[in-house]
């Protein structure tokens, strides 16, 4: 039933975008409304509740006293999860994350990491202990483009994130101090439909895209790009979602910051 659904979605999809146009009478270039609500989850130590049209996803941030990598032994870590509710969509099913979920968790990784968004420095606590910061990623709703939507969540959420006190060996969450990123990335998803470039795509315009590519940038710094599908992308089409990711960064910005 969900097949014959999809390839219903997938006709009338092609259909507009031959047409010069787009199901929900958007722009090729343009994002359906944001909103961003920091504090959604009141016992993480920073959170956020992310909607961008109907995909929706949350993120909260956890702090634990953990050990250092080896060969950084004066660095926090950071790790990032991905899970996809079943009640998020049709195609999605309990059991192990699946291989969708763990590169939307690498994805916003790797941004948030090449842009040294947070100072793991400082969060050494002394020869043997730092803190670990966790970012649990969860898709509540899903129309498309959960990329932007997760790495909206998670920048937002680590933004918000209030570190706990850690006295006589303690860590006391009742006393937190703010932790503002160093850096605030920005990330910006396309797919490419025929020869049309589409940004924040619909999840009827994700099953018929050949491609899709994600940038994640900074004011004047590209930090990291992911494609996938089978299609590709011409240097000129490359670069102009490049400057439009780029031209998009103070809009998102305000969104996050807010």
């Amino acid at each position: 039933m969900v097949m014959a659904i999809d390839e219903l979605k997938k006709a009338t999809v092609l259909d507009f975008i031959k047409s010069g146009k787009r199901i929900d009478g958007r722009g090729f270039d343009e994002y359906r409304k944001i909103t961003i609500k920091k504090g959604a989850i009141g016992v993480a130590e920073g959170s956020a509740d992310v909607t961008i049209g109907k995909s929706r996803v949350i993120a909260g941030v956890k702090t634990e006293i953990v050990t250092p990598f080896s060969d950084r032994p004066n660095e926090g870590t950071l790790t990032f999860g991905a899970d996809f509710l079943p009640m998020a969509h049709e195609t999605f099913e309990p059991g192990p994350p699946r291989i969708e979920s763990i590169e939307l968790a690498r994805v916003v990784d790797r941004g948030i990491r090449a842009a040294e968004a947070i100072d793991l420095k400082s969060m050494f606590i002394e020869e043997g202990k730092v803190w670990g910061v966790y970012v649990d990623i969860y898709v509540i709703d899903h129309d498309g483009n959960l990329l932007d939507a997760a790495a909206m969540a998670s920048t937002a959420a680590l933004q918000s994130l209030e570190l706990p006190a850690y006295r006589d060996g303690k860590i006391i969450r009742e006393e937190r101090s703010p932790k503002a990123l160093l850096e605030v990335p920005t990330y910006c998803t396309f797919v490419k439909i025929g020869d049309k470039l589409v940004l924040d795509p619909l999840y009827s315009e994700e099953i018929v895209a050949d491609a899709r590519i994600t940038f994640c940038v900074g004011d004047d710094m590209l930090y990291a790009i992911q494609k996938a599908g089978h299609g590709a992308f011409t240097k000129e089409e490359t670069l102009s979602m490049l400057d439009r990711s780029f031209a998009l960064r103070k809009e998102l910005l305000s969104h996050i910051e807010r």
